[in-house]
């Protein structure tokens, strides 16, 4: 089965000779696709938390689906985390639109290794 996509790759040049291409995709078998913000703060463990924002993985609209999300926590207490995961379905917005539910555990770092709980809802789709 072939399912047709659009899209654009932008192109980067780096003078360190670093090429790279990232792949945009605009549509996903005629329907267009959509990602959504999300943002917050993790649980306060070992004296600190951190804040985190990013942006969805894109993801057809029109049709049951979940969005993949990624992001790298605030510099606190001498160190980073990151999140990775998956979000749970779309959850309507009256009036139209939609978020999703998404929550997880950082990754360990620090002084004294440790991770962080965070959750929260992403923001109505975006293009």
């Amino acid at each position: 089965m072939n399912i047709p996509i659009k899209g654009f790759i932008f192109d980067s040049d780096d003078p360190n000779g670093q090429h790279s291409h990232k792949l945009y995709i605009t549509s996903w078998d005629g329907r267009p696709v959509h990602g959504h913000s999300f943002a917050g703060v993790t649980s306060f463990d070992v004296g600190h938390s951190h804040e985190y924002a990013g942006v969805t993985a894109p993801a057809p609209s029109g049709v049951p689906h979940v969005h993949e999300y990624q992001a790298e926590t605030t510099f606190n207490d001498g160190h980073t985390h990151f999140i990775r995961g998956t979000t749970g379905e779309a959850i309507p917005i009256p009036g139209g639109g939609h978020y999703h539910y998404f929550e997880g555990v950082t990754t360990v770092n620090g002084r004294h290794p440790h991770a962080h709980e965070y959750q929260g809802r992403t923001g109505n789709e975006v293009t």
